[in-house]
């Protein structure tokens, strides 16, 4: 074993069928794939620690940090394994769960069924209360409507209860004493409330996500406890954190208390990722593309910085439309996210067209090429068949493929439904889901104001670059870059995260009439809860603030976000909100309207440690056409047939090195694929940046 190394971390991203582990010794990265163990995740988490630490030659006792991301959340709230939850809201209010928004999602079908509620309605209670929109008691909180409610959830037997009242985001009394009485009565329960939760306005998107908590709290919490202890009993005994949706780092306490705040920790993991990389190459406008094995996730990443939202939706029950979801009303990430990663199922709908996904085979039993149990032919599958893959070298030789399992897959499920052999229905397999994923990204960057054919792909994860040049065709993107460790990338963007944490609250201001001085303690009770999350992890420096404002004109429905500088409000301060507004407005909307008053309706403080400096990596100069190590037939979708490709292994390309498409250059957690048009470049740190020939 070698001494202890100065910096030894590690970050693990559980995925719906890879559990990814990367290991950082002072810059030096080694990483791996171990298939996710549904039953105890922490065992993939355990085996891959393991292995890392064998690569490096360094003893478990000498890693330093583990930060590790999850979608169990998110797999929880998708398949509906919860804990058994009762819901306590205020009297009036029991169904607002099922009323949702009254949204159509889909304005034309007929038959249109709006997805289930979180908690069934048996489980849904109701006490005597009332506040209003400005925190001011309106109706007493009944005890005897408290108490019965108590008793009810001692005879359902629920493991956890969600408590959300109206207005509770502008004062959280009422819950906390409903909270205080279940847990004299029943000590054992797990118990969340939606004033500290989500203390948002629009009871809809509150009340779910406080629901969603409750939800997946017990597990989350027994999950992370056995995942600490496992840990230490093979000699990790460094400290564990966890990556949350908004892209920062908070501890596994916080993290138990607070598990709805995982639900899309993996794919955050990965614009941060991209993010870092976007800064090492001064890249202003990039489209982060992740491409796992049962999603794909795109995100906007403008100034080196992954777009952010205050609230999304999981779980969308509609071909993915916007609506047909549940709202969870947290600080995260933006980005689209689809059924579309090498594990999604293809199959031949009612109007015999080809369909991918949502379903996804995943680790267990994975495609029908893993050998594994699985009979529907997958995204891997169609890969495979198409000479995308190797079968006798993929995630580096520990998973043989079986291209006649692949084959026999699709013929079974596709071709003999509408009359095509395994390679024509590969094909079709292949180009739905590219089609799927470039219209998402189109949608997502049109919804934006921005123009897709401008940006630059980064892309990674175990399917990305397979699929990323097909995309950019498609797109209209002429420049994508592959960089080192792209198969583990959320991985290792773990590693990147900044220690952070971002407090939301509602509260509304009018402008006409601006009270500074509440507004200042706001704030300052903001800032004191989002430091107190930080400066724990700080090794060194002070941490950075960043204010925003998320502001309408009285009357309008949906606000915009306005940054707002690290200052203390004077009387002259309405002005200054005013005009930022306005200028944001403009952007947003192409003017500004005249004559209404503004109002300040919800307010962001997020702090976070500072993140270090990144080394520009110079340009650097093409070099030789690089000579094949051996070739073999590639399917190319432009051109409607198979070609010859070079195989490239990308440890023995050097910087300046110049691979012409069509080529697949491979490596142990992925392989990237060049189309006959383009020709990639290896630049300085490794990365391989693609651009049309």
């Amino acid at each position: 074993m070698s001494s202890t190394p100065r910096n030894c971390r590690v970050g693990v991203d559980i995925g719906g069928t890879f559990t990814d582990i990367a290991l950082d010794i002072d810059g030096t990265l080694h990483s791996t794939k171990i298939l996710t163990d549904y039953t105890a995740p922490e065992r993939a988490i355990l085996k891959g620690v393991k292995t890392v630490a064998d690569m490096a030659g360094i003893a478990l006792s000498e890693i330093g940090i583990l930060i590790h991301g999850t979608t169990l959340a998110t797999n929880a709230l998708i398949e509906r394994r919860g804990a058994k939850t009762a819901f306590v809201t205020t009297e009036g209010f029991r169904d607002v769960l099922e009323m949702r928004t009254e949204n159509r999602f889909e304005q034309y079908d007929l038959n249109i069924s709006l997805p289930p509620a979180l908690i069934a309605r048996a489980d849904r209670f109701v006490v005597r209360e009332r506040i209003d929109a400005a925190g001011k008691v309106l109706l007493a909180l009944d005890e005897a409507s408290v108490a019965a409610v108590v008793e009810k959830v001692v005879a359902g037997g629920y493991e956890s209860v969600a408590v959300g009242f109206i207005h509770a985001y502008a004062n959280g009394a009422h819950e906390v004493a409903v909270r205080d009485a279940i847990l004299k009565r029943l000590p054992d329960v797990s118990v969340s409330i939606s004033s500290e939760v989500s203390p948002q306005m629009r009871e809809f998107e509150r009340f779910n996500t406080v629901c969603a908590n409750a939800y997946v709290k017990p597990a989350i919490k027994s999950y992370l406890d056995r995942l600490v202890v496992s840990l230490k009993e093979i000699g990790v005994g460094c400290p564990v954190f966890m990556i949350h949706s908004g892209g920062g780092i908070v501890s596994v306490e916080s993290a138990s208390e607070f598990p709805v705040r995982l639900v899309e920790s993996g794919p955050a993991g990965g614009a941060i990722f991209a993010a870092d990389i976007a800064r090492q190459y001064g890249l202003d406008t990039v489209l982060s593309f992740d491409m796992g094995g049962t999603t794909a996730k795109i995100c906007l990443i403008e100034n080196q910085v992954p777009k952010t939202a205050k609230t999304f939706e999981v779980a969308r029950t509609y071909r993915f439309r916007k609506g047909s979801g549940m709202p969870i009303s947290i600080p995260v990430v933006e980005m689209v996210e689809i059924g579309a990663g090498g594990g999604s199922i293809a199959s031949v709908d009612a109007m015999r067209q080809i369909r991918v996904g949502p379903h996804s085979a995943a680790s267990e039993p994975g495609p029908a090429c893993y050998q594994r149990g699985g009979k529907n032919p997958t995204v891997t599958d169609a890969d495979l068949i198409l000479g995308k893959l190797d079968p006798a070298n993929f995630a580096g030789g520990a998973i043989p493929l079986s291209v006649e399992a692949s084959r026999q897959a699709m013929s079974d499920d596709i071709g003999s439904v509408i009359g095509l052999d395994p390679e024509a229905s590969a094909y079709g397999t292949c180009e739905m889901v590219d089609e799927n994923m470039a219209n998402a990204g189109r949608v997502h960057t049109v919804e934006n104001g921005k123009n897709i054919s401008d940006f630059t792909m980064i892309t990674f994860g175990g399917a990305g670059p397979l699929h990323a040049a097909r995309l950019c065709e498609k797109m209209g993107i002429s420049t994508f870059l592959v960089p080192p460790g792209a198969g583990v990338g959320s991985a290792i963007g773990f590693l990147k995260a900044p220690f952070g944490y971002e407090s939301v609250r509602s509260a509304v201001f009018n402008l006409s009439n601006f009270e500074y001085a509440k507004a200042n303690r706001l704030l300052e009770a903001m800032k004191a809860e989002a430091l107190g999350f930080v400066e724990g992890g700080l090794d060194a420096g002070s941490p950075v603030v960043e204010r925003t404002l998320f502001v309408r004109y009285a009357g309008q429905g949906w606000d915009i976000p306005v940054p707002l500088a690290d200052d203390n409000f004077d009387a002259a301060s309405a002005e200054t909100i005013a005009a930022s507004f306005e200028k944001e407005y403009e952007r947003f909307f192409g003017r500004a309207i005249e004559g209404l008053d503004i109002e300040i309706v919800s307010w962001s403080v997020k702090a976070s440690s500072p993140l270090p400096p990144v080394e520009r990596i110079p340009s650097v100069a093409e070099g030789n056409v690089v000579q094949p190590g051996g070739t073999r037939r590639l399917f190319e979708a432009s051109q409607g047939a198979y070609l010859e490709a070079g195989i490239h292994e990308r440890t023995g390309l050097k910087p300046g090195d110049v691979i012409k498409g069509p080529a697949v250059i491979v490596e142990r957690e992925t392989s990237a694929v060049l189309t006959s048009s383009f020709k990639a470049i290896v630049q300085h740190d490794g990365s391989l940046l693609a651009t049309r020939v």
